[in-house]
C-alpha cells in the first residue's frame, strides 16, 4: 500500500515503505528513551513500538516519583502510514531528526500526562548488530543507535505536575529495528532456549561533562563473551555543532577492550554497585565506578509485562495504568528482574550520571546465579 512516505527517496527494497522486506512476524521498529533529574528526584522511561506483521503499535510512559513507579500503557492496531507515530492519546514527534524529539501524552482516563522534549547533545552512536539464535533459527537480528541529551517540559501524575528543566534533566534515547522475540508465544515444539535458558545482558550509557560512554556486554552462562562493545562519544553545547554522517566517526573513540564487574544486592538480581575498565587503543585504561541512586523496572514500559508486553493485541485502541511501590517489589518475580539502575558515575576526577541496565535470567557462574530466578548470595 502506497503512503505519503513513499514520496521520499528512502526505499531499501522493491516494496512500499509500510511493507518491510523482512517477512519475519517479529519484525519491529522502536523508540526508547529515559530521563532523570540529576539529583535523583524522578526518573522516567518511554517506549513506542511498531510491529507491522503483527498489526500492532504500542506505547508506554513510566515514571518513578516518591518511591512509586507509575506506568501508562496504550496499544492498538498499527496505522497503515508508518509516519503516524501515535496511539490513542500518546505520540512521538520528530521535530528535527537526530536533534529534537517531542513526546506527548494528552489528558486521558489514567490521569498521567506529559509534554517532554529531548534535545540531543551528542551524535547518534551506531552499535554493532545484535544477533541471537534458538538452535538453528535466527530469533534476534537488530540494529540500534543511541544518543545522549537533555529534557525539558512537564509530566503530571494524578493531578501532581512536575516541571522538567533542561539544565537538571539528563537522558538517553535509542532507536532500534529488526527482528526480536515479541508478542504472543508461537505454537509448536518447545524452543531450544526453553531447555537451557540463559540471558546475561549489561548496557551502560553514562554522561560526563564533555564526553559520554556507552558499553554493551552479553555473556554465556559461564561468563564467556558473546558480544562486547564500548565507545566514548563527544558532547556539544550547541546542537548545530553536532556532526552528521561520516563526520560522526571523528566524535567517537572505540575501546579495544571492556571489562566489568557487577555487585549484586543479596537475594536479588539488582545491582548494588558496578565498575568498568575501558582499554583505549593507546593502552590507557579508564576506570569507572557506579554508585546506585534508584532502580527503574523495565516492566513499566512493556518489557516482560504480564499484561502490556510488547506487540500484544488488546483492541483497536486500548489504554491502561498500573503502579507499584519500589520497596514492595518481589525480586524473584519474572517481570521485575530486568532493571535500569540510575547511578552516580566516577571516572578519575570526573563525576557523571547514567544507568546500568541489567537483564539476567538463568545461571551465570561469575555472578553466583545457579537457577532461573535465584538471587545473589
Amino acid at each position: 500500500m502506497i503512503t505519503d512516505f513513499d514520496d521520499y527517496m528512502i526505499h531499501q527494497a522493491p516494496t512500499p515503505i509500510n511493507q518491510p522486506s523482512v517477512t519475519d512476524r517479529n519484525f519491529y521498529d522502536r523508540y526508547w528513551f529515559n530521563g532523570f533529574d540529576t539529583s535523583g528526584e524522578f526518573f522516567f522511561g518511554i517506549g513506542f513500538g511498531r510491529y507491522p506483521h503483527r498489526f500492532v503499535q504500542d506505547g508506554h510512559l513510566s515514571i518513578i516519583l516518591d518511591g512509586v513507579q507509575h506506568s501508562f500503557h496504550t496499544s492498538g492496531r498499527a496505522p497503515d502510514d508508518p509516519k503516524d507515530t501515535s496511539m490513542g492519546p500518546f505520540r512521538i514527534e520528530i521535530v528535527e531528526p537526530m536533534r529534537v524529539i517531542r513526546v506527548v501524552l494528552e489528558p486521558n482516563a489514567t490521569e498521567v500526562e506529559c509534554d517532554l522534549t529531548f534535545h540531543a547533545k551528542s551524535p547518534p552512536h551506531q552499535e554493532p548488530l545484535n544477533e541471537m539464535y534458538d538452535g538453528t533459527r535466527l530469533i534476534m537480528s537488530q540494529l540500534r543507535f543511541c544518543q545522549f541529551g537533555q529534557w525539558e517540559g512537564f509530566f503530571s501524575i494524578r493531578g501532581r505536575r512536575l516541571e522538567v528543566k533542561r539544565a537538571t534533566t539528563a537522558g538517553t534515547r535509542d532507536k532500534s529495528w529488526g527482528v526480536r522475540p515479541v508478542g504472543d508465544f508461537e505454537e509448536g515444539a518447545p524452543s531450544k532456549l526453553s531447555t537451557s535458558p540463559g540471558v546475561y545482558f549489561v548496557w551502560a550509557p553514562l554522561q560526563f561533562d564533555e564526553v559520554c560512554s556507552v558499553c554493551f556486554i552479553r555473556q554465556e552462562s559461564d561468563g564467556r563473551p558473546v558480544e562486547s562493545d564500548a565507545t566514548f562519544v563527544k558532547t556539544y553545547e550547541n546542537a548545530d555543532e553536532i556532526p552528521r554522517g561520516q563526520a560522526i566517526a571523528e566524535a567517537e573513540e572505540t575501546m579495544i577492550n571492556a571489562r566489568h564487574k557487577v555487585d549484586w544486592k543479596s537475594g536479588t538480581r539488582w545491582p548494588k554497585g558496578a565498575s568498568f575498565d575501558f582499554e583505549a587503543l593507546n593502552g590507557e585504561t579508564r576506570h569507572v565506578e557506579l554508585e546506585p541512586i534508584l532502580r527503574f523496572h523495565m516492566m513499566g514500559i512493556g518489557y516482560q509485562h504480564p499484561e502490556w508486553k510488547h506487540a500484544l493485541w488488546h483492541d483497536e485502541v486500548e489504554v491502561g495504568y498500573d503502579s507499584w511501590r519500589l520497596d514492595e517489589v518481589d525480586p524473584e518475580d519474572f517481570g521485575t528482574i530486568h532493571v535500569q539502575t540510575l547511578c552516580r558515575a566516577r571516572m578519575g576526577d570526573e563525576v557523571g550520571i547514567g544507568v546500568i541496565e541489567t537483564l539476567c535470567y538463568g545461571p551465570h557462574e561469575p555472578s553466583g546465579f545457579q537457577d532461573f530466578f535465584d538471587g545473589a548470595p
